[in-house]
């Protein structure tokens, strides 16, 4: 689906998304302003944003950090800053770019557990690019192979990973082939 033409109805439906890239991008703030950015910048009241901040500071695992600057974090820990800060608005669609890349086990646990939560709880839709396919088996209820810019293949994960229809896809969820 393509985007509108339209600048007002195209914003409208941007601001309906969020995106965290594989590196993370901070400010060079605290871990509290940059999750709050997103929230000022839509015009939310000081409560809300003291409120929401708060909130998801927790829900994280961070409040402890709110103080400290963000440039100083762990890169599992300014992951976990960038999605509060890309969900501090509740938006319907989250788009994540290999967001447990180069991260440690426990970080990538916290991070597996908060996007399963975010879909769950709040009923957001991710859509997340990963080559991992113990990750993707692991949180996915939909899953798209992706072979040359090309999609071969969508589908329930299940399926995609016990019965696939493309061969390109069965060799690599067997770990046969890289692509």
């Amino acid at each position: 689906m393509a985007l509108p033409n339209n600048g007002l109805e195209r914003l409208r439906i941007q601001r309906k998304m969020a995106l965290v890239f594989q590196k993370t991008l901070l400010f060079k703030d605290s871990v509290w302003n940059n999750v709050a950015y997103g929230l000022r910048a839509r015009g939310y009241s000081r409560g809300e944003v003291n409120k929401l901040v708060d909130k998801l500071l927790e829900q994280v695992g961070l409040k402890d950090l709110a103080a400290r600057r963000a440039d100083t974090l762990s890169g599992g820990e300014a992951q976990r800053v960038a999605i509060a800060r890309a969900v501090a608005f509740n938006p319907e669609l989250l788009l994540l770019d290999e967001p447990t890349a180069n991260l440690d086990p426990v970080n990538i646990e916290l991070i597996e557990e908060m996007i399963r939560q975010l879909n769950r709880e709040k009923s957001i839709t991710v859509v997340m690019v990963t080559h991992n396919v113990f990750q993707a088996r692991r949180i996915a209820d939909q899953v798209i192979f992706i072979d040359q810019g090309e999609i071969v293949e969508m589908g329930p994960t299940e399926k995609i990973f016990t019965d696939p229809d493309n061969e390109n896809t069965r060799l690599y969820v067997e770990g046969k082939a890289i692509f």
